[in-house]
């Protein structure tokens, strides 16, 4: 496999970004569905002698052409193409989603950048894809015109699991219902947020336990309640299971959405300045008590469950031997 390489902008694509096995989309989340076209593309790549490649787009093209209905995104540009990076894509061309673009005909839209520009052999979609000015181009128009321009077409049919079909709005929904355990399973990870951390009101400390206070600038917020988590450094090599309460803070009457963490085993070494937070599984809703002492039994019997959680998962990926991560729950 050669380096991995992001191109933000047709300018910026090399006269050798092909020839390429080439998949098209927003892939939001890089879910189960997601992972098996790319798992496609990278396939024919290298039976062929293709990059295997993404051509994505930047924004989301819906905040351009229907901004009221465009959605909350699971991940940025720079996320996404790491996920892509971790199921063996080798380019991506992060393409700036523009009037001019949005209004491309499907016709044009293939002969100057998939076909030109990009020189795909191959392009891989899912069965739901559109593409030209007004969606006029679907999966036939795509076969006609790959005929025309010298590449195959590959349709890859979606994902079911437990009778749902995976998809990035259905992934939004779990989140947003505090279904964090549901998500991990579409995504197969955990849902998880990044950023700094910053300075609380000190109450927690003082009255209930400390905490480690997130603030992110992701656009999807899980659902005001209290989760098992797990929480990394993003600066060093540091892991601790924890748990985290995501919502206003009743009990002192707080008036804004907050993320608090409070790590499950004690904090050796300086506080970290990033990190990211993974949700495992929703304990509980968010409620006021009488009086902060309340709020910290319930914590510690928060903190019991979640140590139990973590007992049983630590045997169950024992038992099963195999490589995969605690970290994906199912």
């Amino acid at each position: 496999m050669g380096d991995f390489r992001i191109y933000r902008g047709l300018e910026e694509t090399p006269a050798n970004f092909g020839p390429s096995s080439l998949t098209i989309g927003n892939f939001d989340g890089l879910h189960v569905g997601h992972r098996r076209i790319m798992a496609r593309v990278v396939e024919a790549g290298c039976a062929n002698g293709w990059r295997p490649s993404v051509l994505t787009f930047d924004p989301h093209p819906a905040k351009l052409v229907a901004p009221a209905r465009a959605p909350l995104l699971l991940t940025t540009p720079d996320q996404r193409c790491d996920l892509m990076r971790q199921s063996g894509i080798e380019q991506v061309l992060i393409l700036p989603f523009t009037e001019a673009l949005s209004q491309l005909t499907p016709k044009q839209f293939i002969e100057t950048i998939v076909a030109d520009r990009l020189r795909a052999r191959l392009v891989v979609v899912g069965e739901n894809f559109r593409f030209g000015a007004r969606q006029a181009g679907d999966i036939e128009t795509l076969r006609e015109l790959g005929s025309r321009y010298g590449f195959a077409t590959e349709i890859v049919s979606g994902v079911r699991q437990r009778g749902h079909m995976i998809s990035s709005s259905g992934v939004r929904q779990a989140i947003q219902a505090g279904d964090v355990s549901r998500a991990a399973r579409f995504l197969q990870r955990p849902y998880s947020l990044e950023g700094a951390i910053v300075s609380g009101h000190g109450i927690g400390s003082k009255q209930t336990v400390p905490t480690l206070n997130l603030e992110t600038h992701a656009e999807l917020l899980p659902a005001s309640g209290v989760y098992v988590t797990r929480t990394y450094d993003l600066d060093s090599e540091r892991v601790w299971d924890s748990i985290t309460n995501a919502g206003n803070r009743p009990t002192f009457n707080g008036d804004s959405f907050t993320i608090e963490t409070f790590l499950l085993d004690p904090l050796a070494g300086e506080t970290p300045r990033r990190i990211r937070l993974e949700f495992l599984r929703r304990i509980r809703e968010e409620r006021k008590f009488a009086d902060p002492g309340l709020l910290r039994a319930q914590i510690m019997r928060d903190v019991s469950r979640a140590k139990t959680f973590f007992r049983r998962l630590r045997r169950w990926v024992a038992a099963t031997e195999g490589p995969r991560s605690p970290s994906v729950i199912l």
